[in-house]
């Protein structure tokens, strides 16, 4: 922890306690020191970053809105709620902020964010937000925007964000896949926990990490032109064939567990796959594993089959030695 030492003992219980402040510093991080304000603190200028993450804040000291060399500023896992925010519009002395994280407070909607012109992160999630009103005032410096385990319903406000390179919005209410054709520089797109039945992405070709784990999908179809994809996350939905899998190359996890497949179909192309998740399925036979896999046999060190008939067999775990060399991790049932 640089800049503060946390009182002895810490007390939830306890009044706020006076904070202990090396003046050299220029990081400040008072995580978990319950604080109510800010109060017994001193505030230097020369802050260029204040982590306030883990106390019961409900409203922001205005002497946060001077510090004019302040990168990074984080209120994670406070009491915040909308009115508490409000003065960021007026706060034009934080011109330099990259880094603002809101996460797990009590906000409803998100905050009027447009004064950072330099803003890089933006973090409101764990939040009871319904709407992505308001995002379309956030600068469009912005390369990691986090808005998950809110109650959003759909992806809109954020198509000026062009150089947006990480996108979550999982464990929200999204049910369309939409508005993402601008973000030719995204690089990992988070929307597991949604109700989500079709893969739209939008033309995009530069994923490297997708996820649509717990959704509402029946089919895989729709990845065939993310040939940049090196990690893809499907588990939990109604998907009952593989497929749209082929031009793939570049695919190092794929995470297709717990769904409806009966077979293992379209992956004999994927010669870097790593890992291969299929457990929680319908798979019969253990040589059509084989088949499929048969030009990744040389990556391959981890695969799950556990929970399908094809695990059954007394040999199972003989064959998959045999056949897959290099396996380093295979699933807890071989060894039960």
């Amino acid at each position: 922890m640089d800049g503060a030492q946390p009182p002895n003992g810490s007390n939830p219980e306890a009044d706020d306690q006076e904070v202990e402040i090396d003046p050299s510093s220029t990081v400040l991080d008072l995580t978990s020191f319950q604080l109510h304000d800010l109060s017994s603190v001193d505030l230097s200028s020369s802050l260029t970053e204040l982590d306030l993450t883990a106390n019961r804040l409900s409203s922001l000291d205005p002497r946060i809105a001077h510090l004019s060399n302040l990168k990074k500023l984080s209120l994670r896992q406070n009491l915040i709620v909308d009115a508490a925010v409000e003065p960021f519009s007026r706060w034009d002395s934080l011109s330099a902020l990259q880094e603002l994280v809101l996460r797990d407070n009590k906000l409803k909607k998100i905050p009027d964010s447009g004064i950072f012109k330099n803003l890089l992160v933006f973090d409101v999630s764990f939040n009871e937000i319904t709407s992505l009103h308001g995002l379309s005032k956030v600068s469009n410096t912005l390369k990691e925007l986090y808005v998950s385990k809110n109650e959003v319903t759909k992806i809109e406000e954020i198509d000026h964000l062009y150089q947006l390179q990480i996108l979550e919005l999982g464990s929200n209410r999204l049910r369309v896949m939409e508005n993402m054709q601008n973000f030719t520089n995204l690089q990992e797109l988070w929307l597991g926990r949604n109700r989500i039945k079709v893969v739209n992405l939008c033309g995009l070709k530069c994923i490297k990490k997708l996820s649509l784990q717990s959704n509402r999908l029946t089919s895989m179809k729709g990845f065939e032109e993310c040939v940049a994809l090196e990690e893809l996350y499907l588990s939990h939905n109604g998907i009952a064939k593989m497929e749209g899998l082929s031009t793939l190359v570049n695919l190092r996890v794929l995470d297709v567990s717990s769904n409806k497949l009966t077979s293992v179909n379209d992956i004999q192309n994927l010669t870097q796959l790593e890992d291969l998740w299929l457990n929680d399925n319908q798979i019969e036979s253990l040589e059509g594993v084989s088949e499929a896999v048969v030009s990744s046999r040389e990556k391959l060190t981890t695969i799950y089959l556990e929970n399908n008939p094809c695990a059954k067999s007394t040999s199972y775990s003989a064959f998959l030695r045999q056949i897959f060399p290099n396996i380093q991790q295979i699933d807890s049932s071989v060894f039960a």
